[in-house]
């Protein structure tokens, strides 16, 4: 996907995102969901339920997550004017922030912050400009 920042507002970048990874995730909860279940030994409707839960928590957790990196680093772009690596570095701990903060464990919070602001920041250094 071709990042054109002057003619696209931040915001549609964010939605536009935000779907693309929603459905992902809510594909990876079909997948997953059954698995789960019938570890739990779920049958019949107390398993379908499983399913269905298991797909829309996936699919708003990966659409949420999709939608505070892309807004965050198009914001990023905007201010600072330029389209380097920096602005996914930046991104990417905001981003792992934001996944990490349910915990309230500052330690979790920190890591999966670097963690995903370096691998981030790797993948916009490596991407073709």
């Amino acid at each position: 996907m071709e990042d054109n920042l002057d003619s696209v507002p931040c915001s549609s970048l964010a939605v536009e995102s935000s779907i693309r990874v929603s459905a992902a995730g809510a594909i990876w909860g079909l997948c997953l969901g059954p698995h789960q279940a019938n570890q739990r030994g779920l049958k019949g409707m107390d398993k379908a339920l499983f399913v269905a839960n298991a797909t829309g928590r996936f699919g708003l957790k990966c659409g949420f997550i999709a939608g505070v990196f892309s807004v965050t680093r198009c914001g990023l772009q905007k201010y600072r004017g330029r389209q380097d690596w920096v602005n996914g570095f930046i991104a990417g701990g905001i981003t792992g922030a934001a996944v990490a903060a349910g915990t309230r464990n500052w330690s979790q919070v920190i890591g999966m912050a670097g963690i995903v602001s370096v691998l981030c920041g790797a993948a916009d250094y490596v991407r073709p400009a």
